[in-house]
């Protein structure tokens, strides 16, 4: 099978053995998948990564022990937890210190014609979802991580800042669960998305200072926090959405001086995500801006890193 490699900085799409499911896992082959902000940052040297990456993608399942399975369009779950230690027995697989995860630590990615999770990773499609639409599960499921751990409520205002794919679907969840959101981004095209969801947008020429609550750093920049914790209220709550490569400096006086949360937000459940990807709320469509097959992932990647560049999926 042919499946994509990561290294030094380089994109190869090289020929591999088809994986040998184990028990209690599924092969699940392809159907499409995306590239996201930390595919590219592990392209550039994130946790120094060398291998195949890919966690955002649906697939159909080819072989399970459980043949009802078989045939199935499906997402997964990108955390391979442990099951066994405190955090899994506390329902937080996805922070066991034993876990490997999907495309990113110590698992072979999606991007490749076949791969393996285990079954209880696996979320099925709803009938009538597009792949296209379905793909996008694992980061609106990251977006709506935010309001597990957050206690914001329907009315108040949440600025987000960033305009990226990320940024966007958080703009979208935040607004759909009724809060009051302010999008500060560099791009009128890509505000105008999630302004049908409610949004109101507007381009980050001079950041407001101390008038938010909650604000959300979705830049996927070094410079992003410090931007976000300058627009917070004593006492308000930043939540950390960027993946960057390198270490984050930023001036801690304020955040100790004006009392200012900082909360870490990755991953989140699939349920939800789903639900609201159903319910067709969340403007997907005119986030996709490129599609091409698994063996052209060399130049997908190089069209996926430019500037101002949203969605770009591999296809099988």
């Amino acid at each position: 099978m042919i499946a994509v490699h990561l290294e030094g900085g380089r994109v190869e799409v090289r020929q591999s053995p088809k994986p040998r499911r184990k028990p209690g896992t599924a092969l699940l082959r392809l159907r499409v998948g995306g590239i996201c902000n930390t595919d590219l940052e592990l392209m550039r040297g994130y946790y120094d990564f060398s291998g195949r990456p890919g966690h955002e993608f649906v697939a159909e399942v080819v072989e399970a022990d459980d043949r009802n399975w078989i045939g199935k369009r499906v997402v997964g779950e990108i955390n391979l937890a442990c099951g066994n230690c405190d955090w899994c027995r506390r329902g937080l697989g996805r922070h066991c210190p034993r876990r490997t995860v999907l495309g990113i630590v110590k698992h072979p990615g999606a991007f490749a014609e076949f791969l393996t999770l285990p079954v209880e990773n696996l979320r099925e499609v709803p009938r009538g979802m597009a792949d296209e639409r379905a793909v996008f599960t694992e980061p609106v499921a990251a977006a709506c991580e935010i309001l597990e751990q957050c206690s914001i409520a329907q009315g108040d205002e949440v600025a987000v800042l960033g305009d990226g794919k990320l940024g966007l679907l958080i703009s979208q969840t935040l607004a759909i669960h009724g809060a009051k959101v302010h999008q500060f981004g560099r791009h009128r095209d890509k505000l105008k998305i999630a302004e049908k969801a409610g949004v109101t947008g507007e381009i980050a020429k001079k950041l407001p200072a101390s008038r938010y609550r909650w604000v959300v750093d979705a830049t996927g920049s070094a410079e992003g926090l410090a931007s976000a914790v300058s627009m917070t209220q004593p006492r308000g709550t930043v939540v950390c959405k960027s993946t960057v490569h390198g270490k984050v400096s930023i001036d801690m006086a304020p955040v100790i001086v004006n009392e200012i949360a900082l909360v870490g937000s990755r991953c989140g459940r699939f349920e939800p995500a789903l639900k609201l990807l159903a319910a067709n709320k969340i403007n997907t469509a005119d986030m996709i801006v490129g599609r091409l097959p698994l063996s052209e992932a060399p130049r997908a990647f190089t069209f996926a890193s430019r500037k101002g560049i949203l969605k770009v999926l591999l296809t099988s």
